[in-house]
This record gives structure tokens, sequence and C-alpha cells, in this order.
């Protein structure tokens, strides 16, 4: 939308969609909800928002409550109409705040999230549900929609009507318009499809609201009715009910909380479509005194990896609303965690600066990283399915953990789950508890590898003497997991080591025999180490005989206090500034090829470079000159 759009005078005028909003509304009108009653709940839920937000600004400015101090959120029908209206006396909306959000998607992780959809209807509504639509969700049930608002503090003669409308030439686009309007708030008149006269009943109505709206903390009130003899029908009367519970939710005791609406609360808090995996509600009282109502959800949000995205908890005091995503309630590792933190401490006009010098927030900030983790905790005991499936979703964001918390790195240790040269695929995962458990007698270190892919970790040349003798190896092929072994040194007093760097040290694994043959070939072998040292210069840092290959040639590992190929690799594809280091090039005796240079050959120089490029590819790195190596490779191909 152009800035003269945005700018113009206010008059009523046609403005077109954003071409996501198109996208989506075209997708909505397709019903692709499974159970389009939902709606109701989305358009609700904001109308919650905007209550929770009015007196959070109200708290600086009271004048904004304009004298009319109660928050509430109407819903109301019109039979001979067809319309369904859901208002609020909340935040209201300016001009350029109801274009901003009724005409664009302003969501981190849109992009990513329309080139996932496939054109598959059951799919794609699981997709829609994910991204969480909120008011969008209005036209699955309605062909026109129309908007009136107004911000509080803004005079009457500044309020909106917007109106769009699914039929007809303005089809994808959508008009505004200034009016008058007293109340402060916002009113949504949705002018329902023919095929949607069910949702014009009160009953229905209200059995909607109390199934997926029953913990909104505003009162949500209808107009009560009576039967009409004379008609044979329910009329409405001028007195209205309140249809919900009207408290939150997390000041309840958990006595009185179903899991149906432990559910419903958490699809409010953090707008998605799916049930949670698992949630945690606890009253913590002592020195500092708070509610926590904590979920974890069921699959990853788009934007989990945008770090310019706030991610948090919604903070509370005295259940007052004080802001959205307050990210200092959680450690940065358990961003995925949605809820609720309600204090008794803190004072209502705390902001995010002081929350982050705050002594009550950093004791807040520990009490709910410790209740994530016992939930967890009991989700890795108990429900080993549920917990397997967070790993898949959170694992990654988990590992992160174990450097960021060191008051709790032992016990996210313990959490986390590795593919091992055991399993066939990556999602056959292992606890390091386990790992240590099945450990081969004489073993007493925890081995890995790392790589680029589980394939390329599985395939690496340093596991060959691991597989040959039995021992177990952790394959490490995600990103985080060069930062996770970078400060997971131990586990329950085993080593973490990895397989390519440094001296090989089986210790116990290798008995006497074996060390006096491997002393015995690096003496047969002296001759040809040193004229591959000759031959390769500067591009090795050593050359020496290794007995921890089977069946490759070669290898090339890092000294033991450098950094490793992999990590060096990460770093340099994400514009970092690498540390020049030399690889060791460790060889094979009992390899064929070694074998004939020790025997003699005519192009000694040419197989010490194939050696070291076959052992760059071999752990994912990239040449300096593969048209050389190509060239090489075909010389002595050719003999």
């Amino acid at each position: 939308m152009s800035e003269a759009q945005t700018a113009a005078a206010p008059k009523g005028e046609t403005l077109n969609f954003q071409a996501e909003v198109k996208q989506l509304l075209h997708l909505m009108i397709h019903s692709l909800y499974s159970n389009r009653e939902i709606f109701l709940r989305e358009l609700i839920s904001n109308a919650s928002d905007a209550c929770d937000k009015l007196r959070f600004e109200a708290l600086d400015h009271p004048h904004l409550l304009e004298g009319a101090g109660e928050l509430a959120i109407g819903v109301g029908f019109d039979k001979a109409a067809r319309t369904l209206t859901i208002s609020d006396n909340g935040i209201g909306m300016s001009r350029e705040e109801v274009i901003a959000h009724l005409g664009t998607i302003a969501k981190s992780g849109t992009k990513e999230f329309f080139s996932r959809l496939t054109g598959d209807q059951q799919k794609d509504a699981h997709l829609i549900g994910q991204f969480g639509v909120g008011f969008y969700s209005a036209f699955i049930v309605a062909d026109k929609v129309t908007v009136l608002t107004r911000r509080a503090g803004l005079p009457a003669n500044e309020a909106v009507k917007w109106e769009c409308s699914m039929t007809g030439d303005t089809a994808g686009a959508y008009t505004i318009e200034p009016i008058e309007r007293e109340a402060r708030g916002t009113e949504i008149i949705l002018h329902l499809r023919a095929d949607q006269d069910d949702l014009l009943s009160g009953w229905r109505l209200r059995s909607i609201i109390r199934k997926y709206s029953d913990h909104i903390a505003q009162p949500i009130r209808m107009r009560k009715e009576e039967w009409d003899q004379e008609k044979g029908e329910q009329v409405l009367r001028d007195e209205e009910e309140t249809v919900n519970q009207a408290s939150a939710l997390w000041a309840r005791s958990k006595s009185d909380i179903t899991d149906e609406q432990y559910k419903e609360f958490f699809k409010h808090v953090a707008h998605d479509h799916e049930e949670p995996l698992a949630w945690s509600h606890a009253k913590v009282e002592g020195r500092h005194e708070y509610t926590q109502l904590l979920y974890v959800p069921s699959h990853a949000p788009f934007d989990m990896w945008d770090r310019n995205v706030k991610h948090g908890l919604k903070l509370y005091v005295r259940r007052v609303f004080i802001m959205d995503d307050a990210e200092k309630l959680l450690p940065f590792y358990l961003r995925f965690v949605r809820g609720v933190v309600d204090s008794n401490d803190l004072p209502l006009n705390v902001s995010r600066e002081i929350l982050q010098e705050s002594k009550d927030i950093d004791t807040i900030r520990a009490g709910c990283a410790k209740k994530v983790l016992s939930l967890l905790e009991d989700l890795a005991e108990n429900d080993k399915d549920k917990y397997a499936k967070f790993w898949g979703e959170f694992g990654k964001v988990l590992k992160e953990g174990v450097g960021e918390d060191f008051a709790n790195k032992e016990r996210i240790a313990k959490l986390l789950r590795f593919a091992t040269t055991h399993a066939d695929t990556p999602e056959q995962t292992v606890s390091l508890t386990d790992y240590v458990a099945r450990m081969k007698e004489g073993q007493d270190k925890i081995y890995y590898v790392t790589a680029d892919t589980f394939t390329a970790a599985k395939n690496s040349p340093h596991l060959e003497i691991f597989r040959k003798k039995g021992v177990e190896v952790l394959l490490l092929a995600e990103r985080v997991d060069e930062w996770l072994v970078s400060h997971l040194h131990e586990f329950e007093g085993k080593q973490v080591v990895s397989v390519a760097r440094g001296d090989l040290d089986l210790g116990t694994l290798e008995d006497e025999a074996e060390k006096k043959a491997a002393e015995a070939e690096a003496g047969d072998f002296k001759d040809v180490v040193e004229k591959l040292k000759t031959a390769l210069g500067e591009r090795v840092k050593d050359v020496r005989i290794t007995h921890r290959l089977t069946d490759s040639p070669a290898c090339v590992v890092a000294d033991e206090h450098e950094m490793g190929t992999n990590l060096a690799r990460l770093l340099k594809a994400a514009g970092q500034d690498v540390p020049s280091s030399k690889p060791i090039l460790e060889v094979n005796p009992k390899h064929q090829v070694l074998l004939k240079l020790k025997a003699g050959t005519d192009r000694f120089d040419d197989w010490a470079s194939v050696l070291l490029d076959q052992a760059l590819l071999a752990e994912g790195g990239t040449l300096e000159d593969p048209a050389g190596f190509v060239k090489r490779i075909n010389q002595l191909m050719l003999g």
C-alpha cells in the first residue's frame, strides 16, 4: 500500500489488500478450517486483547477510559438482517491502525507460511490453524464484514468504518471511511453466508462461547431471551446476562478447571489452533508471590528462529494485563513456551526496561525455567511418545540451554536426545543417561562425531574403528550441536570427546597386542610418513599413522585445542572470520594405497594430494583446486 493511500484525506475510499491477505481470504472462503465455529473464539480473543491493552494504557493515561471503566465484550445477532455482531469497549483503532491491522498481515514468518501451502485443503487448513489468522477467520462464515471502531482518546468524528465484501465488484478490496461514533472500542458485524443460519440462535452462540471462551477474563454479554407464545419462538429482551465465568482462569483453583478449559485457554493465549502437549499451573508463595500457567505447544511457531521477534509470556500484575511477550520471564532457550505469569509484587507501571533490572523478575524467571524443565522431565519419563514429538519440534532450541543456563545444565543435558551409530534414522534417539548405561566394558568416554547431515555423520571414516569394536558414537548433524559440545564437556563423570580431534585414545578398549602392533606399523611406515609430509608441505600440520581407520586410506583430524573442520566450515558459511589452521592427515597402514606407496611409485606426490583431498571431501569440506583433483584422479586411473 502506498504512503499516498495511507495519508490520503479522510474520505471514503477503496483500497486493495496486501497480496498475502488476498490469498488467505481465498482459503477462508473455501472453508479450509475443519471446525468453522472457531471464528467466534478468534474474534472474542481479539476483543479481550483490546480490553487488556486499554486497561494497561489507562494506568498512565486514565482519561482513555472516558468515564466508563468497566471493560466488557458483547455478542448479539439479528435474524432479520442475518448479522452477527461482536463488540468491545477496549482500546479501539485509529484509521492508520485499521489499515495496518486489517489490510496487511504484519506477522513474522508470513512468506514462509505461504510458501508451505500445498493446495491440499486438509494440509493447508492445518497450516492456517498454526499460523493464527485472528480477524480473517470471520470470512469462514461471512461473505461481508463491517468494522466500526474508534480509538480511545480520539474524538467521536475520528471513528472509522471498514468494510469488505467477498461478492461483487469490490471482492479482493476493502472500503474505509470516517464516521461519527460516541463509544470507544470496536464493533464487528458479520453478514452471514446463506448456509450459516444456525448461528442466528442465542442457544447456539452461548454453547460456542462456553466451549471456547469461558476462560476470558472480561464478561461476555448477550441479551436474554424468552419464549413468545404468539410468535412461537425465542425473542430478545433488553436485559443482558454474562455468558462466561468472567474470571482469570489462572487465578482459579486447579480443581475447578477442566482439561478442556486449559486447552482452550492455551489457544487463546498462544493464538494457536492445536492443543498443547502439556501444561503446568502453580501458585508460588513466600518471599515472592506469583501464579504461573505455562504451556508447551505441540508444534514450533514459524518465527521461532527470528531473533528480532519477541518470544515470551503474558505478564499480569494483580490480574491487570501489563504486556505481551515478556521475554525476561523465561531464558531464551525456552522461547517456545507460552502462558501467563501474574505477579503480586511487581509495580503496575513496570516496563521492559524495569524488567531487565528487577530482582523479582530474576526470581520469577528462575522459577518458570525450573517448572518447564520439571514438566519436560515428567513427559520424558512418563509419556515417551509425547516427548519424542516435543523433541522433534523443539530439540534444537533446548540444546541452546546447555550453554545459556549454567544453573540447570545437568537437568538440560539429561533431557537431550541424540541419534547414534546404533540408529538407522535420525528419529531413533537416545538420552545421555541411556548411552552411559549401555557403554562397552572398559569405555570411559562419551564419543561423538559432527557433520552437516545424519548420513554424512553416519558414514564418517572416523567411525570405522568404533564400529569394529561395537562402540556407540553420537551422531551430531545440527548446526547447534557445535555450540552444544563446546559447552558440554562431561556427563555423569564421563568426558565427552570428538572422534575427529586429537590422538585417538581408546584406553582399555584397546588391548596390549593391538598397541604393540600399532607401534610396529608406525616404525615400518616412518619413511612413507616423512615423504607424505614433504609432498604435502604447508597444506598439513602433520602426517601420522592412525588406527582409527579400518576401510578408508586416510582421514583428517583437528588438533586437540583447535577448531574442528565442521565448525570452521559453518562459521565461514555464516560470514565469520575463522582462524587459519591446517589439518592433520592420518593414514591407514593396512590400506592398499599405503602399501603401494610403501612399495614405491613414480607418482608419489599425486597420490599424496589425492589422499588429502579425499579425506577433506569425506569430512564435507571443499577443495581449493577441484579441477586439479579430477585431473590427478584421471591420470592415476589410467596408470
